[in-house]
């Protein structure tokens, strides 16, 4: 296992940051007449950013990557308005909009040049039907991101297996650009040869430096409820192959809140971490670390 210089004690250094990776906020009831829902994809669930303030305080977490959510699609208002109000505590990761005249591409370099964005998501369901992320909007909105400094985040919800090429084909033809790959590439824990392949799938993506893994949403990916201890072998693979200086803890906010738990989604890596013998120094780098280095002069330490 890569190891990195710091203490091997078992307590996270007081002067290191817990940043999350991976979370969402959406309006309100009362937020919504300002910031609108794209129609159809009203939230069940409560997500307005006082609420994850609450919970980011109790829990001791000190800043986090806000996804912007479907549920306002391609309306950034309510995320921008977040950034504008935390700017030490918040970054976005805007979402690209791969709409075949081009124009995503201007609205990506706008959101980045005039917000704190520094990270954008590749939903490929968002594609137009029959199209693949290597089409070229897709190449032109990865190349952008490279040219911007800003990371592409894949979500590859229904199996990695299902995106590998094009993943692998954008990291080819475009190297500067930085790739974050969202809930350890939705790869569950194995139970059959089909899951197996994914995890190899994933751990080869290590031989692109520009690639990250976003060890989130853990409730997703395991097999078992809190503290989701059979995702030790994988957080102990991820740092194998990628060194802990790539991989980054995520929670999922707010669909983690009604699985375990904000405080608890912190807790469970942690203990996932000593479960997979990860030392002080390793586990620094997965809980805030990473993201922090990826992002320089963000979440400056006192």
């Amino acid at each position: 296992m890569t190891t990195f210089a710091g203490s091997d004690s078992e307590t996270t250094s007081s002067t290191s940051r817990v940043i999350d990776s991976h979370l969402h906020i959406w309006a309100s009831p009362q937020e919504a007449a300002t910031y609108p829902y794209f129609p159809g994809q009203e939230p069940t669930l409560t997500g307005d950013v006082d609420f994850l303030l609450k919970n980011m305080e109790e829990a001791r977490v000190d800043g986090a990557l806000i996804v912007q959510p479907i549920n306002h699609k391609f309306d950034h208002s309510l995320v921008t308005s977040v950034l504008k109000k935390y700017p030490s505590k918040f970054v976005g990761c805007c979402l690209a909009n791969p709409a075949e005249d081009g124009s995503g591409i201007t609205h990506l370099e706008n959101l980045v040049l005039e917000s704190n964005y520094r990270a954008v998501r590749f939903n490929p369901y968002l594609w137009p039907s029959g199209q693949k992320m290597t089409n070229p909007v897709g190449k032109a909105l990865f190349s952008k991101a490279g040219e911007l400094g800003v990371s592409v985040g894949f979500m590859c919800m229904k199996g990695l297996d299902l995106h590998i090429a094009e993943i692998e084909e954008l990291c080819t033809e475009f190297p500067k650009t930085t790739v974050l790959l969202d809930h350890a590439g939705f790869c569950k824990v194995p139970e059959n040869g089909e899951a197996k392949l994914a995890y190899s799938q994933l751990m080869k993506l290590s031989r692109f430096p520009q690639v990250y893994v976003k060890f989130s949403a853990l409730f997703r990916i395991s097999r078992t409820g809190f503290p989701y201890q059979d995702l030790s072998p994988l957080l102990s693979q991820l740092v194998s192959h990628f060194g802990a200086n790539r991989v980054m803890w995520g929670s999922d906010f707010p669909f983690v809140v009604l699985e375990c738990g904000y405080k608890e989604a912190k807790e469970a890596v942690t203990i996932i971490a000593k479960e997979a013998s990860l030392s002080s120094s390793e586990k620094e780098w997965v809980l805030g670390k990473t993201l922090m280095q990826l992002f320089p002069g963000q979440w400056v330490l006192p």
